[in-house]
C-alpha cells in the first residue's frame, strides 16, 4: 500500500503541474519528488507521469486516481485541523498571493482583524503583480481583480465593491502645459505611467456614456509598479500626467499638490476578488473566507444606515 506522504506528493504535482513548483510547495528537492514518484508508480506497476524535458502530464491511470484522491487528501487535511485544533481554534499556516495595489491599503485592515481573531494562524503574503499561477506559487488562496481570475476557481469578493481610478497633474505642470480638455489630449502631453514586472505596461482606460477609450501614451517616464510612491512624487514635481487608483491619488487632490482631470471619464469598476481552488479549503483559508465575509456584511450594514 503506498504512503499518504508518496500520495500527496502524486496530488501536488497534478495541482501545480512540475517537479519542481511541487518540490518547493512541499519543501523538499526535486530529485527527492522524483525518486518518490518512481516508487509510487513501482508499487502502483502502472505509470501515472509522462515527464518531457518542458512539462508533465498525467497519464490516463494517473488522471484517474488523481480525481479519485482529491477529495480524499481534502477531507483527510480538514480532519487534521480540525484535530489539531482545539475549542475552534484555528491553527496552520496560510499564504496568499496578492498585487501590490491591493496590499497598499485595501488587505492591511482586513489582516489586522483576521490575525487578531486566529492568533495561532502563522500568515505569508506573496505580493506578484505578475499574475502567475497562484497554486503553483504555493499559496492556498489569491487576491485578483475580476479580468484576471481564472474560470475554474471560487472567487468572493474582498475590499471594497467599486473602485476608481483617476487622472491628474500638478498646478505648475497644466500651467506649463495645459489642462486636457479630453482623454485624447493626453497624448500629447508628458505622462508617467507604470509597468508590472511581466514587462506589460498599465492601460489607461476612460468611459464616458458607453464610450470606451484605451490609450497607450509616449511615456517620458516609466516606473515599476513597485515604485508608484515614487512614480506620484514625480506627479506632485510637475514631470507629467499621472493615472493609477483614485485613493492613492486622493489625499494630494485634497492638499492641492495634484489636480484631477477628466473626472467624468474615469467612473468606477469592480473591486478585487479572493480567489482559491474548490478542491482544497483548509482551516486557515476557511476561517479567512468567513472573516472576510463578515467584514463585507459589516460594511455593507454601515452604508444601508
Amino acid at each position: 500500500m503506498p504512503s499518504l506522504d508518496d500520495l500527496l506528493t502524486f496530488i501536488v504535482i497534478s495541482r501545480v503541474g512540475g517537479f519542481r513548483a511541487a518540490a518547493r510547495r512541499l519543501g523538499l528537492s526535486p530529485s527527492t519528488v522524483s525518486e518518490t514518484i518512481t516508487r509510487l508508480e513501482a508499487e502502483l506497476g502502472v505509470p501515472l507521469i509522462i515527464r518531457t524535458t518542458r512539462s508533465v502530464h498525467l497519464t490516463e491511470a494517473g488522471r484517474a486516481l488523481a480525481e479519485r484522491l482529491e477529495p480524499v487528501i481534502s477531507e483527510t487535511r480538514s480532519a487534521i485541523a480540525d484535530a489539531t485544533s482545539s475549542e475552534g481554534v484555528v491553527r496552520g499556516r496560510l499564504k496568499i498571493q496578492v498585487p501590490g495595489a491591493v496590499m497598499e491599503d485595501i488587505l492591511p485592515p482586513i489582516i489586522d482583524g483576521f490575525l487578531q481573531k486566529n492568533p495561532e494562524v502563522r500568515l505569508e503574503i506573496l505580493v506578484d503583480d505578475r499574475f502567475t499561477d497562484m497554486i503553483a506559487t504555493g499559496c492556498d488562496a489569491g487576491i485578483r481583480y475580476g479580468e484576471h481570475l481564472a474560470q475554474d476557481m471560487i472567487a468572493v469578493p474582498i475590499g471594497p465593491r467599486a473602485q476608481r481610478v483617476a487622472l491628474g497633474a500638478s498646478p505648475e505642470y497644466l500651467a506649463r502645459r495645459g489642462v486636457p480638455a479630453h482623454p485624447r489630449d493626453v497624448l500629447t502631453h508628458e505622462c508617467i505611467r507604470m509597468r508590472f514586472a511581466s514587462g506589460a505596461l498599465t492601460e489607461w482606460e476612460f468611459e464616458q456614456e458607453g464610450e470606451t477609450l484605451r490609450l497607450d501614451p509616449t511615456a517620458r517616464l516609466i516606473v515599476g509598479t513597485t515604485g508608484w510612491h515614487g512614480a506620484l512624487r514625480l506627479a506632485i514635481a510637475g514631470h507629467g500626467l499621472i493615472y493609477t487608483f483614485r485613493n492613492w491619488l486622493e489625499p494630494h487632490f485634497t492638499s492641492g499638490a495634484l489636480v484631477p482631470l477628466l473626472e467624468d471619464w474615469c467612473p468606477p469598476f469592480e473591486g478585487p476578488y479572493l480567489y482559491y481552488s474548490s478542491r482544497l479549503t483548509p482551516r486557515p483559508l476557511r476561517a479567512f473566507i468567513d472573516h472576510v465575509a463578515a467584514e463585507r456584511a459589516a460594511a455593507d450594514r454601515k452604508v444601508a444606515s
